[in-house]
């Protein structure tokens, strides 16, 4: 029996099973089944083929990068050109854009390249109209905006099942849980927190299914059967979304609150071609992509409030000397920060220390 048989043997014997408390233990086994099993076959598929993507390939730059994903003829290309200085093509028939078209969008001093990514169609995460090579984009971005019609609301669920068929965890955290190899003592798992979702005993079958026999497990929040699988698979991106819903110049209010009451998820309603409520666009994804500005002053001398750097919230004193320049952190001897992250002003710190928005810093090096 073959790979895709056995797969669908699993489907099968899983929508047979009934739900309850005394199957949740069968059907998480199941489960970590058929993962491994497409994972094989993913990895029989890939075996010998180049890793171009043949124009998909795309070099991040900027400050940020946000891919655009929605089916054929949403809009995505007139959105890009409005939202950047690019040139994308733009067509009223579908499949205009064949390859992914960068930009770079001009925002409160920071650079956010915009990705214009050719529509996907159904099934795109199974390699249906080069579907993988599109999403393995998105994949690597910081953030996704997913566009849809006004006519066509209900493709939202398509895309968001898409994207998690691609291994995309949209608008979702790694889970917090740890899971190292060891060479004996069989597996020892020990949650800090309660669990409800997954028993112990179930965690070390799961394991037993990877054939991983020894190995010590800490378990810091609740998780799923399938976030458990995530972590053992080890190739998931999680990567937060937008949603907006174009064309809304061609509608009533009243049919646009309809969607959102149908929809039952958040979106910015925008019209890329009129040009209408791209600024709040603009802001969100900002505000999405959670950046601080840091404002470097030169020894003696003044901070440019002009242009700050821009980073993502959390960055340390070493991320920006590496932004900077990467050979920069061997010649530091220490910083000096004024702001928020500091308990007074000009004080001494060392590239672990976390910085805050709009702080002020001064490198001094060898």
């Amino acid at each position: 029996m073959g790979v895709p048989e056995k797969i669908k043997q699993i489907e099968d014997e899983i929508a047979k099973t009934q739900v309850n408390k005394n199957t949740n233990h069968h059907l998480g086994i199941l489960r970590a089944k058929i993962a491994k099993l497409k994972r094989e076959q993913e990895d029989a598929r890939n075996k010998g083929k180049s890793s171009s993507t043949g124009g998909y390939d795309v070099k991040k730059s900027g400050d940020g990068t946000v891919a655009i994903v929605g089916l054929p003829n949403v809009g995505k290309s007139t959105l890009l050109n409005q939202l950047t200085n690019s040139k994308s093509k733009v067509g009223s028939y579908k499949f205009t854009t064949l390859t992914v078209v960068p930009g770079i969008m001009e925002y409160k001093g920071a650079a956010i390249q915009i990705l214009d990514l050719p529509g996907i169609i159904e099934q795109a995460a199974k390699g249906r109209g080069l579907g993988k090579r599109i999403l393995s984009v998105a994949r690597n971005a910081d953030l996704i905006l997913l566009m849809i019609d006004v006519f066509q609301p209900e493709v939202h669920p398509l895309l968001r099942k898409e994207l998690m068929g691609m291994g995309i965890r949209p608008d979702e955290e790694p889970p917090e849980t740890i899971i190292e190899k060891t060479r004996i003592g069989g597996v020892a798992v020990t949650n800090l927190v309660d669990i409800t979702k997954i028993s112990h005993k179930l965690v070390k079958d799961i394991l037993h299914v990877y054939k991983i026999h020894n190995a010590r497990v800490i378990i810091r929040e609740d998780i799923s059967v399938d976030q458990l699988i995530d972590i053992i698979l080890g190739n998931r991106s999680y990567v937060g979304t937008l949603t907006a819903l174009n064309k809304v110049d061609l509608v009533n209010k009243g049919y646009i609150k309809e969607i959102e009451d149908r929809l039952k998820c958040k979106f910015i309603p925008i019209s890329a071609d009129a040009n209408l409520n791209l600024d709040t666009l603009k802001e969100q994804i900002y505000q999405r992509l959670d950046f601080i500005r840091i404002y470097l002053r030169p020894k003696g001398g003044h901070a440019d409030k002009v242009e700050p750097l821009i980073m993502k919230n959390g960055s340390s004193v070493l991320d920006v000397c590496n932004k900077l320049h990467r050979e920069m952190k061997k010649e530091l001897r220490y910083a000096r920060v004024w702001g928020n992250s500091v308990k007074f002003g000009g004080q001494r710190v060392g590239l672990a220390h976390s910085l805050m928005d709009e702080d002020i810093l001064t490198i001094f090096t060898r």
